[in-house]
C-alpha cells in the first residue's frame, strides 16, 4: 500500500548545519561551500536518480544565470544570511509512491517541487532517490531543498512568506505557519492520490492523523535516520530501548511475537500501562506545563521498564 510520508524541517547554522552540506548530500554531488572554505564530496552516491533546480514560473526569464547551478545558488544562501543562527535553507520530504513507475514519481515530485517554488517565490533543489540494496524497497523518497529568501532578477531578496514569524504573517493576512503547513500536507496527499488515480490504481493516503480519521490504532513512532543505521549496523541506543520500553508500539509488537508472558512478565499490561502514558502524553500536547509532566511521566515509565527488561534478560522489538 502507498505510504504518506512529509517532513519540513529547517536548516538552521544555530544547528550546525550548513545549506552546501545538504544540498550535496541529497543532489548526490560534490559541492564547495565558499563561507566555511569545505568541500563535500558525495559524487558516489548511486540512489539518486533525479536532481533538478526549480525556480518561481513569475522569474524563470529574468533570473540570474547562476542560480541554476548548485553550486553557485546554495553559496548565494549562505551569504544572504547574517546572523550566527540563520536559517539558511529548508527542506520538505516527501515518500513516493513504489506503486508507480519511475516516470511518474519523478513526475510527482517536480510538480510539488514546482509548486512550492510557485507559492513562495524561492528556488527549489529537487533530489529524487531509489531504496538501496540493504534498505525497506519501498523506500522511494524526495528531498526539495528551498532557500529561505524569494528570488528576484537581481538575485535571492526578502524572506519567504512561510520563514515570516505568526506575527508577521497575520499582518499580511496569512495562515499561521502551522495551518500553512498543514494545507500543504493535505496538497501532497492529494497529488498523490491523483497520480495513483491516473495509473489506475485503487490507493490511496490520507495526511490526517489516526485521531483525526477515526482510526484507533496505535501509531508507530518516529526513530532518527542516525538511530536506524546505528541499530542496523548491530549497535544498539538508548533510543531504541526507550521505545522499546515504554511505546505501546513495541511493547504490542513483543505481546504478539512472544506471546501473553514472557520471563514472567504479562506483557499485555505492559502494553496497557505504556499506552496510557503515551496517551496522556499526546493528551497534553496544547499544555506546554501538562506535556512536560506528561513527557516525565513518559520517561519515567520507560527507565523502570528497562530495567525490568534487564533483570528478565528480555529486549523488545527484536
Amino acid at each position: 500500500m502507498a505510504l504518506f510520508w512529509f517532513q519540513v524541517t529547517s536548516l538552521s547554522r544555530g544547528q550546525g548545519r550548513s545549506a552546501l552540506a545538504a544540498a550535496a548530500y541529497r543532489a548526490g554531488e560534490r559541492l564547495r561551500d565558499e563561507v566555511r572554505n569545505a568541500v563535500y564530496n558525495h559524487a558516489g552516491r548511486r540512489d539518486v536518480v533525479h536532481r533538478e533546480i526549480l525556480l518561481p514560473a513569475a522569474r524563470a526569464a529574468d533570473a540570474p544565470d547562476w542560480v541554476r547551478d548548485r553550486n553557485a545558488l546554495w553559496n548565494a544562501a549562505e551569504r544572504s544570511e547574517r546572523r550566527v543562527d540563520a536559517r539558511v535553507a529548508r527542506e520538505f520530504a516527501v515518500a513516493l509512491p513504489p506503486e508507480l513507475d519511475a516516470d511518474r514519481r519523478t513526475a510527482l515530485a517536480r510538480a510539488f517541487a514546482q509548486h512550492l517554488a510557485d507559492r513562495y517565490g524561492t528556488v527549489v533543489d529537487l533530489a529524487s532517490h531509489q531504496p538501496r540494496p540493504a534498505g525497506d524497497p519501498r523506500n522511494f523518497h524526495a528531498h526539495l531543498l528551498a532557500t529561505t529568501r524569494e528570488l528576484t532578477p537581481a538575485g535571492l531578496g526578502p524572506k519567504a512568506s512561510i520563514e515570516l514569524s505568526d506575527s508577521s504573517r497575520a499582518a499580511r493576512g496569512l495562515l499561521r505557519a502551522g495551518d500553512e503547513l498543514r494545507l500543504l500536507r493535505a496538497d501532497w496527499a492529494e497529488r498523490m492520490n491523483e497520480a495513483l488515480r491516473t495509473a489506475g490504481l485503487d490507493v490511496t493516503v490520507d495526511s490526517r492523523s489516526l485521531r483525526a480519521q477515526g482510526i484507533d490504532r496505535i501509531p508507530k513512532p518516529h526513530v532518527p535516520m542516525a538511530v536506524v543505521q546505528m541499530e542496523r549496523r548491530g549497535i544498539a541506543t538508548d533510543v531504541m530501548r526507550s521505545l522499546r520500553a515504554s511505546h505501546p508500539y513495541y511493547v504490542h509488537a513483543a505481546a504478539t511475537e512472544r506471546g501473553a508472558r514472557d520471563g514472567g512478565l504479562d506483557l499485555d499490561e505492559r502494553a496497557a500501562r505504556a499506552r496510557e502514558r503515551w496517551q496522556a502524553y499526546r493528551a497534553a500536547l496544547d499544555d506546554p506545563m501538562r506535556a512536560a509532566e506528561a513527557r516525565r511521566e513518559l520517561e519515567k515509565g520507560s527507565a523502570r521498564e528497562r530495567g525490568r527488561e534487564r533483570g528478565h534478560g528480555i529486549e523488545f522489538g527484536d
